[in-house]
């Protein structure tokens, strides 16, 4: 009897003493950096989306450090549209950038990052590939910006972040009285300056 009990208890041991293993580790999630846009009207703050858009904000990310931005003015406004800057400076000249970039926009509106009120976006020419320094900011919601198809028509504009604080500062941009210029439209009677464009802080 007494023999039966050691050998059950022995049996028993090995499952006494297991430990469960740890749940597995969570990967953290990417961190999203911060870009402050420091204008005329306002600091304007944008979030970006390097998981959705990592070509696209390692781009401007770039412009930013090599400080593109700084001098440059908003040079295109449309009201109850959007506002578009960062190429030109205060007499209509392009500021020299670097090589096009490819449109993540595929991607970027699969994952729900669409070209809504208050998301920044890449300005591009009539070709989808075409992006460089350009951006632009949503004053309203603009689902004719987003896929259609995927032709060269319908491509779509990638939108790469959201503005998390200044959208005041957007909406009083969008307002300013345009004008006619140089044979284009929709140009700010007086400058709307960027003075500068800063990488906050990581969160």
């Amino acid at each position: 009897m007494f023999r039966s009990s050691l050998f059950v208890l022995a049996l028993m041991l090995p499952l006494a003493t297991q430990v469960p293993a740890p749940p597995a580790a969570t990967p953290a999630p990417m961190a999203k950096p911060r870009v402050q846009l420091v204008t005329s009207y306002g600091p304007i703050v944008v979030e970006l989306e390097p998981g959705l858009a990592p070509k696209t904000v390692e781009n401007f990310l770039q412009y930013v450090k090599d400080g593109h931005y700084k001098g440059t003015i908003f040079h295109r406004v449309i009201d109850g549209f959007m506002i578009q800057g960062g190429g030109m400076l205060e007499n209509l000249e392009e500021k020299p950038g670097r090589g096009p970039i490819q449109n993540e926009v595929a991607q970027t509106f699969k994952a729900g990052l669409k070209n809504s009120r208050g998301t920044i976006a890449m300005a591009r020419t009539a070709n989808p590939h075409s992006a460089t320094a350009q951006f632009y900011i949503n004053v309203t919601d603009n689902p004719s910006l987003d896929p259609h198809g995927f032709s060269e028509e319908g491509f779509g504009y990638c939108a790469f972040g959201h503005v998390v604080s200044g959208m005041e500062a957007v909406d009083k941009i969008s307002r300013v009285k345009t004008e006619w210029r140089r044979g284009t439209g929709d140009i700010p009677q007086f400058p709307v300056r960027i003075k500068d464009a800063v990488l906050l802080p990581a969160q």
